[in-house]
């Protein structure tokens, strides 16, 4: 809230706000009820944001305003990740300019980060020899689809309210009990639209996990997949069968810039319809928050993976029932990032993985035991985290391992709802700093570093050996 001793200056969040909401500046004062030169102002950090201007904007287009007031976890870290590059030493940008530019020009600044990411993109094929696509379509996109999609979650918030209302009603059809879904969801698709569902042998699944024979009207499961997995895969054809087209008019609305990037969005989609019938939205939220966030607990009341959990755990975001804003990570032994989903925010590293000193790698040394974390960010803001190792497919080939690791965390003002963090000492807690990639963490005598900031000048003494592999000059 605004207040006479702070003004609140909220332009690029304004911006990105219209953006995400698809409507125009004159559109929005209407709705405000100011002039569209007022807008203009607000949007241009000219004038601050009132406390009267809040209101209306938290009933126009029913916000929470903790999340239109809060830092922006991704235009800035984005922005700076690109200006670590080598090309651009010489400038000498700042984080703050980085961080002031991603606040006042969200737009350029998102363009900025996806031309690097093209630029990154173009020249791995040409390292590779690459020079057309696959398809033999003319010239590259500027995106991966992956990444497309990634960043139209993160500006969702991943939170989708109309896949939220189909979930519900499908689950009401069904008058299904959560703890016994599995029959409910294997009758309806029989009933309702003619199709058996099997659990086939790995042989005949070959490297499928779920595949639906259209013809036959035969929907085959795996025998590798775990059983939440099977209900999930069920819930997935489900949810095609009875919501297409919504499906299908959603994923239109966001417009994709071509045909695999389109698939990859109603998938996801698709998946998320898919866990909101497994663990419909009040039932699942009120189940948390009676039990701490106990996960073990509640998954066991749902029938659901712990992946599939803190993944739902993502999602909850529904104004006036929202669940603490969790972030999300899965990631290899190798560090790799195959997920990342956030209600709240978190700078997430857009071109590198997770900081060593973050302790969700050690938890491929205690398979199956949660570990819990405090990190601090260079901004200096603090999470509360917890991670542990999963596994969702059993009766593989020997070699072809399938554990990973899911990092869940919150901002640590909510770790006192968590039973994770009974005992911590949420005012002083014992909390470890963490950065982005070492490229452009400046951190000082960090034993982790795996290379100096790109923006500072490495340090080399004869007569001294530095805790850092890579020590630099401040």
């Amino acid at each position: 809230m605004a207040t006479n001793d702070k003004k609140l200056f909220l332009g690029g969040r304004l911006k990105r706000l219209r953006r995400d909401l698809g409507v125009t500046q004159s559109r929005m004062a209407e709705d405000l009820g100011v002039s569209a030169s007022y807008l203009n102002l607000l949007e241009r950090n000219q004038r601050p944001a009132t406390a009267q201007i809040l209101l209306r904007l938290a009933d126009a287009y029913d916000l929470d305003l903790r999340s239109l007031s809060a830092d922006d976890p991704g235009g800035g870290a984005g922005l700076e990740e690109v200006l670590s590059d080598s090309m651009f030493t010489d400038l000498g940008v700042s984080r703050h300019e980085a961080a002031e530019v991603a606040e006042l020009s969200p737009g350029f600044a998102e363009a900025m980060t996806r031309l690097y990411r093209a630029y990154l993109d173009r020249g791995r094929l040409i390292d590779l020899g690459v020079f057309e696509r696959p398809d033999g379509a003319a010239g590259l996109s500027s995106q991966s689809p992956t990444d497309w999609v990634r960043d139209l979650v993160s500006a969702q918030r991943n939170h989708f309210a109309e896949l939220e209302t189909v979930a519900e009603t499908i689950v009401a059809a069904m008058k299904a009990d959560p703890q016994d879904l599995g029959p409910a969801v294997r009758a309806r698709l029989q009933e309702q639209f003619g199709i058996q569902t099997r659990v086939m042998p790995v042989e005949t699944m070959a490297h499928s996990l779920r595949r639906y024979d259209h013809h036959r009207k035969r929907l085959m499961i795996s025998e590798t997949l775990a059983p939440a997995s099977r209900i999930f895969a069920m819930c997935y054809q489900l949810g095609l069968m009875e919501a297409g087209e919504i499906l299908t008019t959603l994923t239109n609305r966001f417009q994709a810039p071509d045909r695999a990037t389109r698939q990859l969005l109603k998938v996801f989609l698709d998946n998320y319809l898919a866990a909101a019938i497994m663990m419909p939205y009040e039932p699942f939220l009120a189940a948390m928050q009676a039990s701490g966030y106990d996960i073990e607990r509640v998954r066991s009341r749902f029938g659901i993976s712990y992946e599939q959990a803190a993944q739902r755990l993502t999602t909850l975001s529904r104004p006036g029932a929202r669940g603490v804003p969790f972030f999300m990570m899965r990631l290899d032994a190798a560090g790799n990032i195959s997920k990342r989903f956030a209600a709240g925010p978190f700078p997430f590293s857009r071109f590198g993985g997770a900081c060593p000193r973050w302790n969700v790698h050690d938890s491929f040394k205690t398979p199956g035991r949660i570990i819990t974390q405090v990190i601090e960010t260079p901004d200096r803001e603090r999470y509360f985290t917890l991670s542990r190792t999963v596994r969702r497919i059993s009766g593989l080939q020997a070699g072809l391992e399938d554990e990973l690791v899911i990092g869940l965390g919150c901002e640590l003002k909510f770790a006192g709802k968590l039973v994770y963090a009974r005992g911590l000492d949420i005012a002083a807690p014992a909390a470890v700093e963490i950065g982005p990639s070492c490229r452009i963490c400046e951190r000082p005598a960090c034993p982790q570093r795996a290379a100096a900031p790109i923006n500072r000048t490495l340090l080399v003494e004869e007569a001294n050996k530095a805790l850092s592999p890579f020590p630099f000059v401040s």
